[in-house]
């Protein structure tokens, strides 16, 4: 039921990015462009064959930040929700398939389990859209700057990394903003250590103990993105296509930034590409 259930969400998904109002030529993409790009939403990969910010109209934009909704949390946990919305009694079977998508040991307490976290990923993702969107309107205007707020906050705490930004250029125009570097960076880091750690860490003040799961994720999570920093700093220290260029904060923004991002997110605010010739990195 799971693989049928995101198999459908994916074809579903590619036929909506072929018809011609997902791209502003009306011509929509072709069948692999579309399977491909549909795909990598569901599955929070990130890579791109069409660049999302110029490539797609706005619905064709709000399908894929769709699929990356869906895919970030689920197929069980979507269809759950709309089971609740609409006041359905939740069955054993259900139950089982959730339980199975989660990746939990017993049936108890699963029903609620889902519902924190719909909640977590409405708080998460809410705050960091509303943040964003006070960091971008400015430059955008209100409708613009909303919407980039809510797409890249969706995106992101989904470990998705599409952007809006155009011309392949990630989020690389804003390598030295505070703003946008420690917001994303929160969001991939409360999507990827998963809602099991995050419930634990909420309720951390009636429990005052964390299983050991959590505290590999926490620990292992914490050396990998400061090791990994630490390493990009020092590595790319006197690069002029990547750190040398930039002052103290950019320096230290951008190595954390790419740490975080190599985890699962596809975002980057470093160039990666170095040079243009065939078989360049």
């Amino acid at each position: 039921m799971l693989v049928i259930g995101f198999a459908a969400i994916i074809l579903v998904g590619a036929f909506l990015l072929m018809l011609p109002i997902a791209t502003p030529d009306g011509r929509g993409l072709s069948f692999v462009n579309a399977l491909f790009t549909a795909t990598s939403a569901t599955c929070v990969t990130g890579l791109v064959v069409a660049d999302t910010g110029t490539a797609f109209t706005m619905f064709g934009q709000l399908t894929i930040l769709t699929l990356i909704q869906v895919g970030g949390l689920g197929f069980m946990t979507m269809a759950t929700l709309f089971a609740l919305v609409i006041g359905r009694k939740i069955s054993l079977r259900q139950r089982l398939l959730i339980q199975e998508s989660l990746n939990q040991l017993t049936l108890e307490g699963i029903v609620k389990l889902v519902q924190r976290v719909l909640l977590f990923t409405i708080i998460f993702e809410g705050v960091g859209a509303l943040i964003l969107a006070l960091r971008w309107i400015p430059d955008m205007g209100v409708s613009r700057g909303i919407y980039f707020g809510i797409f890249h906050s969706v995106s992101n705490f989904n470990n998705a990394g599409f952007d809006l930004v155009g011309g392949f250029r990630s989020l690389t125009p804003y390598v030295s903003d505070p703003i946008v570097n420690i917001v994303i960076m929160i969001l991939i880091i409360a999507g990827g250590i998963g809602f099991i750690v995050i419930a634990e860490l909420t309720d951390f003040h009636n429990r005052h103990k964390l299983s050991m799961h959590t505290k590999v994720v926490l620990t292992s999570t914490a050396f990998l993105v400061f090791f990994g920093a630490l390493l990009i700093f020092a590595m790319e220290y006197t690069n002029p296509k990547t750190l040398a260029s930039l002052d103290w904060a950019g320096k230290i923004l951008g190595s954390f930034f790419q740490s975080v991002c190599t985890r699962t997110d596809g975002a980057n605010t470093l160039r990666l590409v170095i040079c243009t010739r065939p078989l360049c990195f």
